[in-house]
């Protein structure tokens, strides 16, 4: 049983890359099946209706980076997660190690799979957002409804170019629909346009939308991103001198004369003091598959219980044999490095979003075997990753599944971008590198606080806003720009056989992904980044 990239994508790309699309929760708007980049404006976009299923296709383009793009890479190359090799499954030439192992170069398998991917499907999600950008510029809406959709597809264009520039760096900037070959912008002008972008569109989106719209994009979600923008500064807003080794600081100047720090604090609080979001004291109800109700998520990827529309994070992760489906059972492959999984304290209720030990099945909820017919138990410790058993590793169930036969990958359970619980993470953490750490340890114990009460916050505050953060957001895509802020990123994960990794400290230019050799090859205007 092998996975790679095409096999997973061309199922879902059938109905993604169609004008027939989910366009939030269960509300659909069909079209006939014409490929999005064949649409114009003078075969397409007659009718609202039309122009909602266009604006839809921006969104629906934000599930292929989930499962094998920027979502998968930003954790798979980190301490978060790792794919063993299992037997004659989940090798497909090597590229799951070749990612985690940070090997990548621009045409080996990780990268050919997964970086490439990304590259393709983020560009893709530009060029569908620069298209309706063009189409509702050009319709005969009144100036306000052209305003508010404008914002929308500016946020998410914007969106989409924080992905490209965090994995990348500069990359070329795109804001038309002109088909030609485009150099590359340096990395702070991609920075000052997603800036420049936010701040514009923030004011012209709504608080929140009817439910009916649930998903889509609010003045919460355009400040969380310009939140987390300006918390990355130190890292986003350069083109060289990023310190691979020690902590990037947010203290540089950007747009209106604060500091990157201070920026960061006024876009949480801008959330924070909305009133549209709360700390759900359900933390598992954040990722549940009735997650659509949860008062805490900002900004997340919309699933329906429908294969190509659904998550598939219970099939990465989940043996073969705990959850029945009609796709032929989960796929057994994800799992946890042992020194991430022992950082969480039992007392901490986050802690039981790991599997570890004799395990049941999800229907039944009796013990269940491996296919050998063994008691099934995932172990703690990954000996060797090149030779790993079924049961080897600690399994994530943060978003866990609906035990249905019919389900397989089409999971409800939203993905969540962003959250009201890190927009405190990300106000401590900028209140303590302007060095108020008082106010700091306030706003970190807010969320440490709600999950392990009885064992509080210690030691150095910095280190522990960085284990806070992994406690909190493990999975949800954070991981590789968390380690990278505070220079992390390419030490050795641990000792043991693992995963094989050694230190990369001294190949600081791994903290940007090579530009894939494909790229390159059909566009010689872009240059590679330095290393590669």
């Amino acid at each position: 049983m092998t996975f790679n990239r095409e096999r997973v994508v061309r199922a879902g790309r059938r109905t993604l890359l169609f004008a027939s699309l989910v366009v939030i929760g269960e509300t659909c708007t069909n079209l006939s099946e014409v490929p999005h980049d064949a649409l114009t404006t003078s075969n397409a976009f007659h009718t609202p209706a039309e122009v909602l299923a266009g604006v839809a296709g921006v969104y629906a383009n934000l599930r292929n980076i989930e499962w094998v793009g920027y979502l998968t890479v930003n954790e798979l190359t980190t301490d978060a997660m790792i794919v063993p090799t299992r037997g004659s499954d989940w090798y497909d030439n090597g590229q799951w190690l070749d990612l985690h192992r940070q090997t990548w170069t621009p045409n080996s398998a990780g990268t050919l799979a997964f970086i490439n991917g990304a590259w393709n499907d983020l560009f893709s999600g530009v060029a569908k957002a620069n298209l309706m950008i063009d189409v509702i510029s050009s319709s005969s809406a009144t100036q306000a409804s052209k305003d508010s959709s404008l914002a929308e597809l500016r946020t998410l264009r914007a969106w989409y170019y924080y992905m490209l520039q965090d994995m990348f760096g500069g990359v070329p900037l795109v804001t038309s629909t002109a088909l030609q070959q485009y150099p590359r912008s340096t990395r702070s002008q991609v920075f000052a346009f997603i800036e420049k972008e936010l701040l514009a569109s923030r004011t012209n989106l709504p608080d929140k939308w009817p439910a009916a719209f649930q998903g889509r994009v609010t003045k919460g979600a355009a400040n969380a991103i310009l939140a987390s923008l300006y918390l990355n500064s130190g890292v986003f807003n350069k083109d060289a001198g990023v310190n691979a080794n020690a902590y990037n600081s947010c203290t540089a100047t950007v747009t209106g004369g604060a500091t990157g720090c201070q920026a960061a604090i006024d876009a949480a609080n801008a959330v924070i003091n909305s009133g549209t979001y709360t700390l759900n004291a359900n933390w598992f109800q954040n990722f549940a598959p009735d997650n659509k109700s949860s008062p805490e998520n900002i900004f997340v990827i919309v699933h329906s219980a429908q294969q190509g529309l659904g998550g598939s994070f219970p099939m990465r992760t989940l043996h073969y044999n705990q959850l029945a489906t009609g796709q032929g059972g989960p796929w057994n492959g994800f799992a946890t490095l042992a020194e991430t999984y022992n950082q969480f304290d039992p007392a901490d209720d986050r802690s039981k979003m790991w599997l570890v030990g004799p395990q049941k099945s999800f229907e039944t909820n009796a013990p269940t075997t491996d296919r050998q017919g063994n008691p099934l138990v995932f172990t703690v410790a990954i000996p060797d990753a090149n030779q790993a058993g079924e049961g080897v590793g600690v399994r994530f169930n943060k978003f866990n599944p609906i035990p249905s036969p019919s389900l397989g990958a089409g999971q409800p359970n939203d993905f969540t971008f962003f959250r009201l619980a890190e927009m405190y993470l990300i106000k401590a953490e900028a209140l303590n590198e302007l060095g108020q750490t008082a106010a700091a340890m306030t706003e970190l114990n807010r969320i440490h606080n709600l999950h392990n009460p009885t064992h509080p916050v210690t030691g150095n505050v910095r280190t522990a806003i960085l284990q806070e953060r992994l406690l909190e957001l493990t999975g949800e895509g954070k991981r590789r720009t968390d380690l990278i802020r505070f220079g992390g990123f390419l030490k050795q994960w641990s000792t043991t056989m693992a995963h094989g990794k050694t230190d990369k400290s001294a190949e600081t230019f791994r903290i940007l992904f090579p530009i894939p050799a494909p790229q390159i090859a059909s566009n010689p205007t872009l240059s590679q980044n330095p290393g590669y």
